[in-house]
């Protein structure tokens, strides 16, 4: 499939000589939700920026639904929205006015009842002659997404979607992320709710300095680097684990009373965790009881940046 997105060795050097990207080269597939994970400066807004033609790059190319950014920007612009992460304009006028002044921009005809839908999905229909500036930061937000979804993009940028937004908003705003992605629309998603793009993710990259160090299905990264646990409370501390057990991966608790074995989720057919308790019975270690827990797309996340580091 033609992905609907493709960057070949796209770096980015300021004047000052700061380099914040370093040869990229992604491809994002129609349809999908992708989301983008780095941590602060790492490149993040820099990408999505060059990529909707607010930056302009130092080398490389962008496609964008088959229009390169730079020459053929005006087609390439017209197939993406931007959700940025503030409101900075248009504050006098009507939630009505301003996304419908959106769509005119990329020389769409007015549709009424097309803008009507976009108000009503973000529920924004009782808003819309108010002016932005008396709207809520939740309902400011509302308005971005309106804005960017106006000229019916087949390709969404989200920077940091739910910064700051009630509980309430964050599952009305997935809702809505879910049923744009069934209508064929492509979204990219920057957030630092990491559990976010663990729920809504279809692949998973991570930029640091500049750099893109994974791509990734989401499933298939938490499996090959995630990891599994299985914790024990003993019955009686222990003041060491002893010499005969030191091959394994246990971490004894600072109070003794709890056993933490890891084992590779790859290798679940030999776990070791028969062999683990046959081991233990045989040294008279007994538990009260146990429990398995699996590393998080965040332990992930965080053990990629740091082995980077």
């Amino acid at each position: 499939m033609q992905p609907v997105i493709s960057v070949k060795n796209l770096s980015k050097t300021y004047a000052s000589g700061f380099q914040a990207l370093k040869s990229i080269n992604l491809e994002i597939r129609s349809g999908e939700i992708f989301a983008l994970l780095g941590p602060n400066g790492a490149g993040k807004t820099t990408l999505i920026s060059i990529i909707c033609g607010i930056v302009n790059p130092s080398t490389g190319t962008v496609l964008a639904d088959g229009h390169d950014i730079v020459s053929d920007f005006r087609a390439a612009r017209a197939k993406i929205g931007l959700v940025p992460q503030e409101l900075s304009t248009d504050a006098f006028e009507s939630v009505w006015a301003t996304v419908n002044f959106s769509r005119g921009l990329f020389g769409k005809p007015p549709n009424p009842a097309y803008v009507e839908k976009v108000l009503r999905d973000l529920s924004l229909w009782d808003k819309k002659d108010s002016r932005i500036m008396t709207l809520s930061g939740g309902m400011k937000r509302r308005v971005l997404i309106a804005k960017a979804l106006s000229h019916e993009p087949r390709i969404l940028f989200l920077d940091e979607p739910t910064a700051g937004v009630d509980v309430e908003l964050r599952h009305d705003m997935w809702e809505m992320v879910r049923g744009l992605r069934e209508r064929g629309v492509t979204i990219i998603l920057t957030t630092h709710y990491i559990e976010e793009a663990e729920k809504m993710a279809d692949r998973i990259g991570v930029i640091r300095k500049g750099e893109l160090i994974l791509v990734e299905d989401k499933a298939v990264l938490m499996r090959k680097l995630g990891t599994k646990q299985l914790t024990l409370r003993l019955r009686s501390p222990l003041e060491r684990i002893p010499e005969a057990l030191a091959g394994l991966a246990l971490e004894l608790s600072a109070d003794g009373n709890t056993l933490v074995y890891t084992f590779d989720t790859q290798k679940q057919e030999e776990t070791g965790i028969a062999t683990l308790l046959r081991r233990l019975g045989e040294h008279g270690i007994d538990f009260k009881d146990l429990h398995s827990s699996e590393s998080s797309l965040e332990d992930i996340f965080v053990s990629l940046v740091r082995a980077r580091s």
